[in-house]
This record gives structure tokens, C-alpha cells and sequence, in this order.
């Protein structure tokens, strides 16, 4: 498939103080591991923030694919309403700890990287919000860009970090 690249979606978004995202699984610019591919573990990367500024009441934590042939790319993952004494969480989550919403693969929880077949190489951007609201006004079938949206307008702060991904026979 050949056609131009997508601009990083949060980057049209209003200017937030940036919150330190870092993580042991992914590194920002790098390729993904076979555990955070659809075809290999399906796994949530470990991921670690530090605190949100004052008034932070919870977090969320998403993973989106700008590359996606469609209009608006692919929410691979929404984890919201995590307490905000919460700092973190290890490689495929911590049950119980924030609300999983649908994304739009149909399903709740991380659904790992899938570049089509023929397509270029895939940005993941693993996202940590700090939200001023205790829990978004939404529910477990809310389609993700309404849930963006919520997001976007209780954000106090936001910090990313992105991997990438090729599907089997793109090249090196």
C-alpha cells in the first residue's frame, strides 16, 4: 500500500504539561517485541508514569495506531479510571486496577500490533493520561473516539512513548 504518513494525532490536540512515560518492554522509536504483536504474545507492555500534577483523580493508559488504513487509525487499547495512586503497570496489566474499554477491534483489553499484509511500518503510541476527573463519563460499549474525546477534555497532562511494527515480509 503506498500512501503518505499520518501526523501523530496528539499533536493537534491542546498543549498538555508532559507526563514521564517509561517502560521496559518498549522503547520509544524501537521496534516492538513478538509479545506485543497480535500474532505473537498479545501482551500490554509494562508500562510506568510519574505522578500527574495536582488535582490528577485517575489515569488511562491507550495504545493507537495513527497507521491504520483508515480515516481516523485503529485504538488498540483504553485502560481508564486507574487510581491515581497508581504508577504503573506490568506486562499485560494488573486485573482489577482501572476499567477496560472497547477499542476498535471489537473487543476490550490490548490487541496487539497487526499491520496489514503489503502495508509500511506501523506506529503503536502507548499513551498515559492524567485525567482531573475520578472516572470517564463512559461505558464498556462507548466507541473509542467518543472515549478519546472524553479523554482529550479531562487531560491535566499526557506523556507517550511509541514502537513501531512491520507485518512478516515487509523488510528489514
Amino acid at each position: 500500500m503506498t500512501r503518505p504518513t499520518p501526523p501523530n494525532p496528539y499533536d493537534f490536540l491542546p498543549e498538555l504539561p508532559e507526563l514521564k512515560v517509561v517502560s521496559d518492554d518498549v522503547r520509544d522509536g524501537d521496534r516492538l517485541s513478538e509479545a506485543q504483536l497480535a500474532s505473537g504474545g498479545n501482551l500490554s507492555p509494562a508500562l510506568s508514569w510519574e505522578p500527574g500534577p495536582e488535582g490528577t483523580a485517575s489515569y488511562a493508559v491507550t495504545c493507537f495506531d495513527p497507521d491504520a488504513p483508515t480515516p481516523g487509525g485503529v485504538w488498540h487499547w483504553i485502560l481508564a479510571d486507574i487510581p491515581p495512586h497508581v504508577h504503573g503497570l506490568p506486562a499485560g496489566g494488573e486485573p482489577g486496577t482501572g476499567r477496560e474499554l472497547l477499542n476498535d477491534l471489537g473487543s476490550l483489553g490490548f490487541v496487539g500490533a497487526a499491520p496489514p499484509a503489503g502495508d509500511r511500518e506501523h506506529r503503536y503510541i502507548f499513551a498515559v493520561h492524567a485525567l482531573g476527573v475520578d472516572g470517564l463519563p463512559v461505558d464498556q460499549q462507548t466507541p473509542a473516539a467518543l472515549v478519546g474525546f472524553h479523554l482529550t477534555v479531562n487531560s491535566l497532562a499526557r506523556g507517550a512513548i511509541t514502537g513501531l511494527a512491520r507485518t512478516a515480509g515487509q523488510g528489514e
